[in-house]
């Protein structure tokens, strides 16, 4: 009897896992799982990593709000009270020099100066929606004076970015970045890009981003969101050209190791040599690992599990997700690629248990009675492949491979 060699596909967080399975055999003559379509996910959440869900998961460039710089500390029409909200502020008593801020601006609410200290005192102190409402009031009396002040549109701009209102503070990080005469800051260039890429404008973003980088060539976070933009035009060259960048220039990004390592798994499953396959494989294990050492979550783990499993190491894929499937809140495609990993590695009744666990969590998903089909098969369990077996082909009428395999398992089921 020969027994196939046959692949295996498992898609995850958008990137493609394809791996050879070694020869197996069973006394009916089973085979790997021929075909496996998306894993089961039951919701976004299901299938992806919250460090390579890029818009809620990118870095934040640090926001220069020692001191409104270049502003008069006094408002004369303030008097006194404008002076000592301002020299707390350049003490960095940020708290008390927002509330002596806000006691001249009660008094006085069209002083300007209170207002935008009052902001930037905010800001340090992270009350970020705070800072924006008085650096916007700040703005607006400065312009009804004819007396913009580029210190507070900056400022008001973060704070808009800050507070994730991105299409507010577009307008004013575009006067930011064209002052004439004056060169725009790697920070502020990296602020425009957020707000253009959350706006929808991705090529813009991407120039920005690269002002950025000229500006600063280890801005970490305008190189990440670069990446990000290469990976979702499918550059992956590109992507993993700048993402290695970005984690070189910053270790700490847990969203650039996500996406390093999805990148390298897609460059892996479109490659038609081996070789190519086999080296980026390792590489997104490397990527996978360095992610666990800043995050060390379940979906985290998930991630740097699929790099092993293309890798081949089976066990060590497995021992990694042990240890985020022990609770009752594990999710359904973890334990099925905790199974996966066990099967492969030849340990059925580990990966039984599994792959039970995941078509609990997942009763709909057509992979999970696939493999667990197969591992019963294996494990000369044929009553229980052929009710996996069965419960794939109701679920999926059209694919043969159930089909194959019901007929396979039925006499020796029969047996029993």
């Amino acid at each position: 009897m020969t027994i196939k060699s046959i692949s295996l596909e498992i898609i995850l967080v958008g990137a493609v896992l394809a791996f050879a399975a070694p020869a197996s055999f069973a006394q009916s003559g089973s085979t790997r799982p021929r075909r496996v379509n998306p894993v089961p996910t039951t919701s976004r959440a299901d299938a992806s990593v919250p460090a390579a869900n890029e818009e809620t998961a990118a870095p934040r460039a640090s926001v220069n709000t020692a001191r409104p710089r270049g502003a008069n500390p006094v408002n004369t029409s303030a008097g006194t009270g404008t002076r000592r909200a301002y020299e707390l502020l350049e003490q960095k008593q940020y708290a008390a020099a927002a509330r002596e801020a806000k006691q001249v601006a009660a008094s006085n609410p069209d002083d300007s100066e209170a207002w935008k200290i009052a902001g930037f005192a905010e800001i340090n102190l992270k009350q970020y929606a705070e800072a924006a409402s008085d650096l916007q009031r700040a703005l607006e009396l400065q312009r009804a004076s004819g007396q913009e002040d580029a210190n507070t549109v900056d400022a008001l701009a973060q704070a808009y970015i800050l507070t994730e209102k991105f299409d507010q503070a577009l307008p004013l990080l575009v006067t930011a970045t064209t002052r004439p005469g004056a060169a725009p800051s790697a920070i502020m260039l990296y602020y425009r890009g957020v707000a253009e890429y959350q706006t929808g404008k991705a090529a813009e973003a991407e120039r920005s981003f690269n002002a950025a980088v000229k500006a600063n060539p280890k801005d970490a976070a305008s190189l990440y969101y670069l990446g990000q933009i290469a990976f979702r035009g499918g550059r992956l060259d590109d992507s993993i050209a700048l993402l290695n960048r970005a984690t070189l220039s910053d270790a700490r990004i847990a969203a650039a190791w996500a996406l390093l390592t999805t990148a390298y798994l897609r460059r892996a499953a479109s490659a038609t040599v081996e070789a190519k396959a086999d080296a980026d494989y390792l590489s997104a294990v490397r990527a996978g690992e360095s992610l666990t050492r800043v995050r060390t979550d379940a979906e985290a783990s998930t991630l740097f599990a699929q790099a092993l499993i293309g890798a081949k190491q089976f066990a060590k894929a497995a021992t990694v997700l042990e240890r985020v499937t022990v609770g009752d809140d594990a999710k359904g495609v973890t334990l099925y690629l905790l199974g996966v990993s066990h099967s492969r590695a030849k340990n059925y009744p580990k990966a039984i248990a599994a792959l039970e666990r995941a078509a609990a969590k997942t009763p709909d998903d057509v992979n999970v009675y696939r493999e667990l089909g197969y591992a019963y098969e294996v494990s000369k369990q044929y009553a229980k492949a052929l009710d996996a077996y069965q419960k794939g082909a109701t679920l999926a009428p059209a694919d043969t491979d159930f089909k194959e395999s019901v007929e396979r398992v039925r006499p020796f089921a029969q047996r029993q």
